[in-house]
């Protein structure tokens, strides 16, 4: 094999490693678990919408995080403010659902 192969398939697992770090790796992962299903009870931001956001954007989001300064996740006002533009990123129709919900109340 070449150096410029082993260079090239290198900086592709490395750039591969980096997006998967950055995005949240359990974000990437698939759950064989049903979620529970979406009720008309109330969602509380601490029991509900945070533990999904520490899951899939604790990297960048919660304290330490490069975005943290801008768009605390730790916090419900930063949420609504944002509104459904975060379901560009949060695409689990669940999660989307959740935070409709807590969105509308």
């Amino acid at each position: 094999m070449s150096v410029r192969m082993i260079l090239l398939l290198l900086s592709v697992a490395l750039f591969s490693y980096a997006c998967a770090h950055t995005i949240g790796a359990s974000s990437l992962a698939v759950s064989t678990e049903k979620p529970p299903p979406v009720t008309d009870q109330k969602v509380s931001f601490e029991n509900d919408i945070q533990p999904i956001l520490k899951a899939k954007c604790q990297s960048c989001h919660f304290p330490g995080g490069r975005m943290y300064d801008k768009l605390p996740f730790d916090r419900a006002e930063t949420i609504k403010k944002l509104g459904t533009k975060l379901f560009t990123r949060l695409r689990d129709e669940h999660d989307q659902k959740l935070i409709s919900q807590f969105l509308s109340q």
